[in-house]
């Protein structure tokens, strides 16, 4: 992989973000991929923040500690893009946990293994699958459900450090998938793990992403809901993310 600046991250509303494109991004895991290949060491987490998860974090320190913790935060959304941006930084794209699972299924065929953990029964083995025909010479390591209770924990562990994967994708919803990484990136056995949310279940083929013209005028989280209603309780974060945004004000540096 081409080596890549590893940027500093700028504070947004108190929380770390890399300044990253989604090529920069793809290059970095990959270099810490082929870094692990031969010095080993502990898993390292990235996060795809978005706007939701930034918020929670502004009244939640043990989620604020994580995120200070991570190998690499990417600002998965435009609400991140925007805030970063009212601070004074030059945020140059948002990267998308579904965007960066693609290109990075794309940079490691025939040389990463992957491994898919969480949502429902089904849903990562099929997300493998049209991981894998899309991607030809994608290695998948192990998939399993994330239907699983505190004591299966050590078995779902071990199952994942036997498989030995190169890139381990959690979807565990979030904060619930960050914190696992955390609290396990010494037993994991992979060079990388993220979160990716719900990104399995569009993989799948159970959710549709939005369509391009939604993502352009920034209304993914309004297809979301057209897909899941159930998830309005969770939208109503967004108007009292921007609120919180615009009061703060422009406090960082270009």
């Amino acid at each position: 992989m081409p080596a890549v600046d590893f940027p500093e991250k700028k504070e947004i509303m108190g929380v770390g973000v890399h300044p990253l494109t989604l090529g920069e991004a793809v290059a970095i895991i990959g270099n810490w991929i082929e870094q692990r290949k031969d010095d080993g060491g502990a898993t390292r987490q990235v996060v795809t923040l978005n706007a939701e998860m930034l918020f929670r974090a502004q009244g939640d320190p043990a989620l604020r500690g994580l995120l200070r913790q991570a190998d690499l935060v990417v600002p998965d959304g435009h609400g991140v893009v925007w805030a970063g941006r009212r601070s004074g930084y030059r945020i140059p794209e948002r990267v998308t946990g579904i965007d960066l699972i693609n290109s990075l299924a794309e940079a490691g065929e025939n040389r990463w293994s992957f491994y898919l953990l969480g949502s429902a029964p089904g849903v990562a083995e099929d997300a493998a699958i049209n991981l894998q025909r899309a991607y030809p010479g994608l290695i998948v390591a192990g998939t399993g459900h994330g239907y699983f209770d505190p004591a299966e924990t050590p078995a779902v562990i071990r199952r994942i450090r036997d498989a030995a994967p190169d890139l381990l994708l959690v979807a565990l919803g979030s904060p619930r998938q960050e914190f696992f990484i955390r609290d396990h990136r010494q037993e994991l056995g992979a060079a990388v793990a993220m979160g990716v949310g719900g990104s399995l279940d569009v993989l799948s083929g159970r959710l549709r992403r939005a369509p391009a013209l939604f993502r352009e005028l920034h209304l993914e989280w309004l297809y979301r809901l057209i897909q899941e209603p159930s998830r309005w309780r969770r939208m109503l974060v967004l108007p009292r993310f921007a609120w919180t945004v615009l009061l703060k004000g422009r406090g960082g540096k270009g």
